[in-house]
C-alpha cells in the first residue's frame, strides 16, 4: 500500500474530525431527546457477537455480509451487522427478571461487508428503538412517532420525511390467495424485497427459483400493484385482521398528529430480514432521492429462535448515513454551532496562574472552557477563538491581573462584558 493509501480509512469506513462530530452530535442528540421524550430506556452491548448468532436467521443476505473472524481460541465470532438479534440475547438472558413491556433504544455503530452506494457504507452508526411485550399495533404506533418526533428535532418534519408501512401477514394472505403454499412465502419476500433494486426480469428469474410456476409469479407480481387499503380489500374478497391492524396503526398515528403526508400504506414494503411477521415500515424523503432513513416492523419469533419464550416485538432501525445526506443535501455547508463556551488565555508567563484560576471558576459554574496551553499575543488568540468556534473569548494582561477584571468578547455579536477575576490569594 502506497503512503498515501495509509492516511485513508479502510474502505466504506468512515473517520470524524471535529466538524464531521459536530454533525454527528447533532442527530445523535436528536435521537436520544426523542427517546426520551417517549419514554425509552438506553441501553448497549458489545460490538462483537457469536457468529451462531447472527446466522440465526440463516441462509439471508446479511449472513453473506457479515464481517467473521476467529479469536485466539478458535471461537467463530463477528462484528454485529444489526441489533436486533443483539437485544433478542440480551432479553432473553434476563427474561425471567425483566419488566414488560419493556421501550430500550441504543446508538450502536453496525458494520456490513456490501456494496456500497449512495447512503451506504460499511460502517454505520443507528438509532434502535424497540418495544418488547406487546401485542397491539400501539407499539408500532409509538416507535413511529418517536421517530418522527426526531425528524422534527433534525428540521425534517412537515412531510419532508414519509413512512410507507404495509404487513407481512397481509402479503402471506394474497400469496395464499395466489395459490403459493405458506412454506415458500419466505423466499418469495426476499425475492420481492429486491424489486425497484434490480431489474423485473431479475425478480422473475429469483421467483422462478423458488419453484413457483409462471402463473404464481405473474400473480405475485399482480399483488404488487395495489394502490392502497380499500384495494387490498377487494383482491382479498374481504377484510382481514392484516388490514384492521394496519388500518388502526393509522388512526392512532393519526393521534400523534401523523396524517397522508407522513403516513401511507405502500404494499412494495417487505423488508428483506425473515424475522419480521407482521407490520413493516421504511421512511423515505419526499422525493425518493436517497435510501431509506429508517425501516423495522413486528417480530413475533426471534427471542424463542435463540432460546427464550416467545414474546411479541417491534423493532425500528434509523442510521446516520442517509440522514446525514438529507441534512447536508438542505443546508450543504452548515456545521451544527459549537458548544464551546469560552476560550481563556494570558500574555505572558506571570498571568498562567490567574488564566488558571478563572478557567476553574468558570467551569465550576458549568461553562465549557479552553485554557491555553501558553501565552499569546491578542490578534492571534482572538482569530483561533473565532476559527475553533467559541462563542466568547477572554486574554488576560498585565493590565488586567493589575486592575482585577477582564474584558469578555462575545465573537458571535462582537459585544463586551467586563468580569472580576478571582483574586490569587482567595483559594478558589
Amino acid at each position: 500500500m502506497s503512503s498515501a493509501g495509509l492516511l485513508q480509512p479502510p474502505r466504506g469506513m468512515r473517520d470524524f474530525y471535529p466538524d464531521d462530530m459536530r454533525r454527528r452530535e447533532a442527530i445523535f442528540a436528536a435521537w436520544r431527546e426523542a427517546a426520551a421524550r417517549f419514554g425509552f430506556e438506553p441501553y448497549d452491548a458489545c460490538v462483537v457477537e457469536t457468529l451462531d448468532l447472527l446466522k440465526r436467521k440463516g441462509g439471508e443476505e446479511i449472513a453473506e455480509q457479515l464481517y467473521t473472524f476467529q479469536d485466539k481460541s478458535g471461537r467463530d465470532l463477528a462484528l454485529r451487522a444489526e441489533m436486533t438479534p443483539t437485544l433478542a440475547r440480551l432479553v432473553a438472558a434476563r427474561q425471567n427478571e425483566l419488566s414488560f413491556p419493556l421501550k430500550w433504544y441504543a446508538v450502536a455503530q453496525c458494520f456490513r461487508y456490501e456494496r456500497m452506494s449512495r447512503g451506504r457504507k460499511r460502517e454505520h452508526f443507528q438509532w434502535n428503538l424497540d418495544i418488547v411485550g406487546e401485542s397491539s399495533v400501539a407499539a408500532e404506533a409509538e416507535v413511529l412517532a418517536a421517530a418522527h418526533c426526531a425528524l422534527g428535532l433534525l428540521g425534517l418534519g412537515d412531510g419532508q420525511v414519509v413512512i410507507h408501512v404495509n404487513s407481512r401477514a397481509l402479503l402471506s394472505e394474497l400469496l395464499s390467495l395466489a395459490g403459493i403454499p405458506p412454506n415458500g412465502h419466505a423466499a418469495v419476500f426476499l425475492a420481492l424485497d429486491k424489486r425497484g433494486k434490480v431489474e423485473d426480469a431479475t425478480v422473475k428469474a429469483l421467483l422462478a427459483e423458488t419453484g413457483l410456476d409462471p402463473q404464481c409469479i405473474e400473480a405475485a407480481l399482480r399483488m404488487m400493484t395495489i394502490g392502497s387499503l380499500d384495494e387490498a380489500a377487494a383482491f382479498l374478497g374481504r377484510e382481514s385482521p392484516a388490514l384492521r391492524d394496519l388500518r388502526e396503526l393509522l388512526r392512532l398515528l393519526s393521534c400523534y398528529g401523523l396524517g397522508p403526508r407522513d403516513i401511507q400504506f405502500d404494499i412494495s414494503v417487505i423488508r428483506g430480514l425473515g424475522y419480521y411477521t407482521g407490520i413493516v415500515f421504511e421512511a423515505f424523503d419526499k422525493a425518493r432521492e436517497f435510501r431509506a432513513v429508517f425501516g423495522g416492523g413486528r417480530y413475533e419469533n426471534l427471542l424463542k429462535q435463540i432460546g427464550g419464550r416467545s414474546l411479541p416485538a417491534v423493532g425500528l432501525g434509523f442510521g446516520d448515513v442517509v440522514i446525514g445526506e438529507l441534512l447536508a443535501r438542505q443546508s450543504p455547508t452548515a456545521v451544527p454551532p459549537s458548544d464551546r463556551d469560552m476560550a481563556v488565555t494570558f500574555m505572558d508567563d506571570s498571568q498562567r496562574a490567574l488564566a488558571m484560576r478563572l478557567a476553574r471558576q468558570l467551569r465550576q459554574a458549568g461553562c465549557r472552557v479552553d485554557l491555553a496551553l501558553t501565552s499569546e499575543r491578542p490578534k492571534a488568540f482572538f482569530s483561533r477563538a473565532a476559527r475553533s468556534g467559541f462563542r466568547r473569548a477572554v486574554i488576560i494582561g498585565p493590565d488586567e491581573a493589575q486592575q482585577g477584571l477582564a474584558r469578555v468578547k462575545n465573537l458571535l455579536d462582537r459585544t463586551e462584558e467586563t468580569i472580576r477575576l478571582p483574586a490569587l490569594n482567595d483559594g478558589t
